[in-house]
């Protein structure tokens, strides 16, 4: 018989009766305690939190506090990755997160759900299903990314959204529901100058 736990990161229902998952969440909570009360100089700190609480993380990243999760070891983070303040991160399931991601400030991804009926949703059933955000995404400020939401490469998803389905690669989509607003073209290419 699969634990919660097995069956929380296989996507299937489970109820935390066995209090295992409690205590992981409990370690995490501890763990980013540290991370958000930490001072604003200690990076080295602050980055070896997330080193040890994630499952993988790229060699540069970048995490403002206040930043929350539930475990942490099933958040994947590519090269680049930068969040602004007050990201949360419910990851029962697997989150992908690629290379030269930037997140705007309160932006959240929910891996977890839950019934809709009510007398399943009592007696404590859930589930969680992945989210993957691929390389070169940039996702605006208070934004919600719900579970098992692909987000394709390049794409902008911007402010306010609620993303309930994927969304494909090199377009720009919003609203709520979000929903593609237009493809991004080489009319879009801006060059800076950094001596400008």
């Amino acid at each position: 018989m699969k634990s919660a736990k097995e069956k929380m990161i296989a996507g299937l229902p489970y109820i935390d009766s066995e209090g295992q998952l409690f205590k992981e969440r409990q370690y995490a909570k501890e763990e980013l305690k540290r991370f958000n009360d930490s001072e604003p100089k200690q990076l080295k700190f602050r980055k070896q939190i997330i080193q040890k609480l994630f499952k993988a993380t790229g060699t540069r990243f970048f995490l403002e506090p206040p930043f929350r999760c539930d475990y942490g070891y099933n958040i994947a983070i590519g090269e680049n990755f930068y969040s602004n303040y007050n990201c949360t991160i419910l990851d029962g399931a697997p989150v992908t997160i690629g290379d030269n991601v930037l997140f705007g400030p309160n932006v959240s991804l929910f891996t977890a759900g839950h019934p809709l009926h009510f007398e399943a949703r009592n007696q404590g059933w859930e589930f969680a299903l992945p989210i993957v955000i691929e390389d070169n995404v940039w996702i605006g400020g208070h934004v919600v990314v719900n579970p098992g939401v692909r987000i394709g490469k390049n794409s902008v998803v911007g402010s306010g959204s609620v993303v309930t389905k994927d969304i494909p690669a090199d377009v720009v989509a919003a609203g709520n529901p979000c929903r593609v607003i237009r493809n991004i073209t080489e009319a879009d290419r801006v060059t800076y100058d950094q001596n400008s």
